[in-house]
């Protein structure tokens, strides 16, 4: 099932894809229940970033082919980093490129997405789909430069914008084989596929819930495959995850 987030009513809401038409949810509490009937139009509808989180946990270098491509060798264990929640934007939103000369080189980075559905601890790989929501696709945008040069990433990922997560989050998917692609104006410049993911799905959910807690919500970027480049002012990029579907914003100057 495909969840979107919308604006329906001149509210927010979630609702159930069904065709080019959008079920609306029942609101309960802090999760959501029922169809309520109604439903609206999908092409008529502004749709939303599909989730808040709470925070976003990020893998570097967790694919083979893109380590292969870096002439590193792959990590013993998941690299993990966090970007900002306020860079955190939805489908069709614009990537803002900071002014000022701060940043010269920002990426973009396809990736699958994952999204905690309980709260989550100390959680086993065996375990790990007891606790997932779904999917979804995410670009983990980064100003390269400023990623050198602090050696750390907090600053370089997490620029207002610099997080496009959406369209929706598919509940039912198996992530151990998906194509991830990023089109660049009509430029396919990312093709590989989660097989080649160096720490799957249950290993990325023990590993990090090890650290920290996880909640609803919460999204786990996996890692992106090689091809990363540049964006430029007037650019659209587009994250394609299969199963998902596409995630697409265009740069723009601050």
């Amino acid at each position: 099932m495909k969840l979107f987030r919308f604006i329906h009513n001149q509210e927010p809401c979630l609702g159930c894809l069904d065709g080019d038409k959008l079920r609306v949810l029942e609101k309960k509490g802090d999760g959501y229940g029922e169809e309520t009937g109604e439903t609206t139009d999908m092409s008529k509808t502004k749709i939303l970033v599909p989730v808040l989180p709470s925070k976003v946990v990020a893998l570097g270098l967790n694919y083979r082919d893109h380590a292969r491509e870096m002439g590193q060798e792959p990590p013993k264990e998941p690299i993990i980093f966090l970007k900002a929640p306020s860079s955190v934007i939805g489908p069709d939103d614009p990537i803002i490129y900071p002014s000022g000369g701060i940043t010269v080189r920002v990426d973009y980075e396809a990736e699958l997405g994952i999204v905690i559905g309980k709260r989550c601890k100390v959680v086993k790989a065996e375990d790990a789909e007891d606790y997932i929501m779904g999917y979804t696709c995410v670009n983990d945008v980064t100003a390269r430069d400023l990623q050198i040069k602090d050696g750390q990433w907090a600053r370089a990922k997490s620029f207002d914008t610099f997080c496009p997560i959406g369209p929706c989050i598919e509940t039912e998917l198996d992530p151990s084989e998906l194509s991830v692609q990023a089109v660049l104006n009509d430029k396919t410049v990312q093709d590989s596929s989660t097989k080649e993911l160096i720490f799957a799905v249950p290993e990325i959910i023990e590993f990090v819930s090890r650290v920290m807690t996880l909640f609803p919500g919460d999204v786990i970027a996996t890692g992106t495959p090689p091809g990363v480049g540049p964006l430029q002012d007037g650019d659209t990029i587009t994250v394609y995850v299969e199963g998902i579907g596409r995630l697409t914003n265009q740069v723009q100057s601050e």
